[in-house]
């Protein structure tokens, strides 16, 4: 039991160590200089197409969603017809 606990405390302190893998490149001065262009764009678009699939789709799923709610509060409140 002893060695079990040992083996668990050795994998947790592995796995929440705090040195990364690989070193990331720092761009974040690449994206305030994209996102503080002034260009037209709205904020939320100024990514790309990435930005404008992600946008679309979710206003696509938010209109469906509300006239999905809608249908079915109006179906809720009809009256059964009785059998």
């Amino acid at each position: 039991v002893c060695l079990l606990f040992q083996a668990l405390r050795q994998i947790s302190q592995r796995t929440i160590s705090t040195a990364s893998r690989r070193q990331l490149e720092n761009r974040v001065s690449e994206n305030q200089k994209l996102f503080q262009e002034d260009n037209g764009l709205p904020v939320h678009l100024k990514g790309g197409a990435k930005d404008s699939l992600l946008y679309r789709t979710t206003a696509g799923l938010t209109v469906f969603g509300t006239m999905y709610v809608v249908y079915y509060l109006l179906v809720s409140s009809m009256p059964k017809k009785p059998n």
